[in-house]
């Protein structure tokens, strides 16, 4: 199996600060800690994380 390609988001803190990094893993995706990487990460399904993003777009438009 390939290596995931983590990337954080281009709206992230340039200075590091608190980030989530996402990966495209076969049938799923990977979300974790960009300052533990190494402790692991969640994993959900395609449809789950379009539902997150969509609600977190959702949310941030009503602020």
């Amino acid at each position: 199996m390939d290596t995931p390609k983590w990337r954080k988001s281009s709206r992230s803190n340039i200075n590091g600060g608190d980030c989530v990094e996402v990966a495209r893993l076969p049938y799923a995706i990977g979300i974790r800690d960009s300052k533990n990487p190494h402790h692991g990460h969640l994993t959900i399904t395609p449809n789950a994380f379009r539902t997150l993003t969509h609600r977190i777009k959702r949310d941030e438009a009503h602020a």
